[in-house]
């Protein structure tokens, strides 16, 4: 490490967030990053990573992707973040275009800052329309860390906070319909609120005609269905929103992280007339003055376009089917470790044998020059995401690197578990 990055992390821990910068050191992981282009991050040292971590889908089109920057560039000729008050141009170019490209139903766009906040919003708005409090989720469950947000994710997130509130949000196992059901016989829920594919919980994948039931049931029983499609969303799966690819058509559909396109902050919850209710009756029940900023919104529009190019879902698979077919291979190498693949386009959750697992194999990568992190509520899987623009030849280094540090961590856990038995 050198002087210069051993300085800054004591600033970190100084004055930015010590529990965070220590975490990442005691994993081994000691990087702060400088300059960062395409699919590749550089360490302030000079040292290059691929990245696959992506910051949950931020990068989905890589980092200082140049047309993004281009139309950034001349927005900024025109525009700033406008007033969140008004009328705008740029907002409401985006929230048609977001009408076009959302399941049918949806129409209305309400503009955030930042994934928590949508999906605050897309929770107040399922209260006022059903006129019920009670939210069910699923158990590991993570959608954000603001205040309606984090209550309907894993309680270590709301604890903490003296933010858990048990009755008014239940929580469910994923893929347990007969729980689900127990939830909602009552009557007494407002929405079921779902990721397509649980990020932060290791991307699990929903079981042959889950979702589709679960909104059967929300019908059922008079409840919404929210889809959180932060991570699932903008052509990650090979369609442009996971759910589609599942034949559900949600009430209240919420984007983020990627449609910002890494070069702004933007969150959108897009709603269904059913749930629009509230703006009719007051337009200012709620506001953001981030939200919708006009300049961001130009930036959208732009990720929105390069998403929906043909060519672009043709390459999501290609390399989702590459990708697949060397992790394959690799699982065959090292198949006492490294367990299971589990897959939907380019979201992709790497299993192994170990509760820790995955933590050893982050640290494997990083070592090897490849950015990916373990999942928060299941270390024993690591999310790994490529982006939906990686060319092949990045794609064929990917893949030897990661076999490289796939059998360095089997190696130290073997070595670990050797020595215990000894």
């Amino acid at each position: 490490m050198s002087r210069e990055k051993d300085e800054f992390l004591d600033k970190s821990k100084t004055f930015w967030n010590p529990g965070k910068t220590q975490s990442w050191l005691d994993f081994g992981v000691d990087l702060v990053i400088g300059r960062r282009e395409g699919y590749f991050l550089y360490d302030i040292d000079g040292r290059r990573l691929i990245d696959v971590h992506l910051n949950g889908g931020t990068y989905n089109l890589g980092h200082r992707n140049p047309e993004l920057v281009a139309v950034l560039k001349r927005a900024a000729d025109h525009y700033d973040m406008g007033n969140h008050h008004f009328p705008a141009l740029g907002r409401t170019a985006l929230a048609e275009e977001l009408a076009k490209v959302c399941p049918r139903d949806l129409q209305y766009t309400i503009f955030a800052s930042a994934g928590g906040e949508a999906i605050d919003v897309a929770i107040k708005t399922a209260r006022h329309t059903m006129q019920k409090r009670k939210i069910v989720s699923i158990i590991k469950a993570y959608h954000g860390h603001t205040g309606l947000a984090v209550c309907a994710g894993d309680p270590r997130f709301s604890e903490i906070f003296l933010s858990d509130r048990p009755e008014e949000f239940t929580h469910v196992p994923f893929n347990d319909l007969n729980a689900m059901e127990d939830a909602l016989r009552r009557r007494d829920v407002a929405a079921v609120i779902m990721e397509t594919i649980p990020a932060t919980y290791g991307f699990p994948l929903p079981k042959e005609g889950y979702l589709k039931e679960v909104k059967r049931l929300c019908e059922r029983y008079d409840a919404l269905y929210i889809c959180d499609e932060v991570q699932t969303g903008l052509m990650r799966t090979g369609e442009m929103w996971g759910i589609t690819k599942y034949g559900v058509e949600p009430d209240i559909l919420v984007t983020a992280k990627g449609i910002g396109g890494g070069m702004v902050p933007i969150a959108c919850t897009v709603v269904s007339e059913r749930c629009a209710g509230w703006m009719s009756e007051d337009g200012f029940a709620h506001m953001s003055t981030s939200g919708g900023a006009e300049i961001a919104c130009i930036v959208a529009l732009k990720v929105l376009e390069i998403c929906q190019r043909p060519e672009v879902r043709s390459l999501v698979h290609y390399i989702s089917g590459f990708m697949g077919r060397g992790l394959r291979e690799i699982q065959n190498t090292y198949g006492d470790f490294f367990v299971g693949i589990r897959q939907s386009g380019v979201v992709m959750g790497l299993e192994f044998d170990h509760p820790k697992g995955a933590m050893y194999v982050m640290k494997a990568l990083y070592e090897n020059g490849v950015w990916a992190i373990f999942s928060t509520l299941d270390p024993r899987v690591l999310q790994f995401k490529p982006g939906i623009l990686l060319e092949r030849p990045v794609c064929e280094e990917l893949l030897e690197r990661v076999e490289v540090a796939i059998g360095q961590a089997r190696r130290e856990v073997l070595g670990e578990r050797t020595r215990r038995a000894a």
